[in-house]
């Protein structure tokens, strides 16, 4: 079990997620609202430009009604809520492990690797490399990234991912996936995702891509416990970081 203070390390980047949905959701519904009166091109998601919704005309050339410019307007103000609450979280986010210097270190290891950034680097040593692992099954079977078999009689195969582990960590871990054929394209991990789902559908790519999670898990794993690079991934130095901070 984790103790009161790991637990509450991780309530910045949880609380981020809630807020990203909640901003999705703020965003969709003033979109269909404006949809509905056959206003198209607005994106409230700006927010360097205010939405004046008196201002907004019909393709008629009729204003908004009063009633739902008002429900329009309350809704883009719970949306300026959001969007603070989410810089206030982010900001608490960077400084939420300063009591644990060894979640801190891996946190700081993670944001050198190319291709990692605040959040992923945050949820992966909050959620995951704060646990002891004494292999990389271990560490798997926390991800939910092991296969789940299903056997009757004759019948043997693969059901997919078990997904009894850590949800945050594996979401992350397979977006970073995606990320990591981008920036680190010239690694081994990348290259044996590319020479093994070249051709194939689009589920094998998918099944391939989740494989490709699990083993960038291990390599992070190792990377942060032992503090060696694998072969071809890319990390920044010290002083890199130092110049894109400044």
């Amino acid at each position: 079990m984790p103790s009161v203070e790991e637990e509450d390390a991780c309530r910045s980047h949880r609380e981020r997620q809630r807020l990203i949905r909640e901003r999705t959701a703020h965003i969709n519904r003033i979109k269909r609202l404006l949809f509905a009166q056959g206003i198209r091109g607005i994106d409230p998601s700006l927010r360097s430009r205010r939405i004046d919704f008196a201002a907004l005309r019909t393709p008629e050339g009729l204003p908004i009604a009063p009633r739902l410019r008002q429900e329009l307007e309350r809704e883009y103000a719970r949306l300026d809520l959001v969007e603070h609450q989410l810089r206030a979280v982010e900001g608490e986010r960077d400084v939420a492990d300063a009591q644990d210097p060894a979640i801190e270190r891996k946190r700081e290891m993670l944001m050198r690797v190319r291709g990692i950034g605040a959040a992923s680097a945050a949820i992966l040593s909050r959620e995951l490399f704060i646990r002891s692992f004494a292999n990389r099954r271990q560490l798997g079977s926390y991800l939910g990234l092991t296969p789940s078999p299903y056997d009757s009689g004759a019948t043997t195969r693969c059901q997919g991912i078990s997904k009894a582990g850590n949800s945050f960590a594996r979401r992350v871990l397979i977006e970073l996936a995606w990320l990591w054929r981008l920036y680190q394209s010239e690694s081994p991990l990348a290259r044996w995702y590319e020479a093994r789902a070249k051709g194939q559908s689009p589920r094998i790519r998918r099944i391939m891509l989740v494989a490709l999670a699990r083993k960038l898990g291990i390599a992070l794993w190792r990377y942060v416990e032992t503090g060696l690079v694998p072969d071809g991934m890319v990390v920044a130095k010290d002083n890199d970081r130092a110049a894109q901070a400044a």
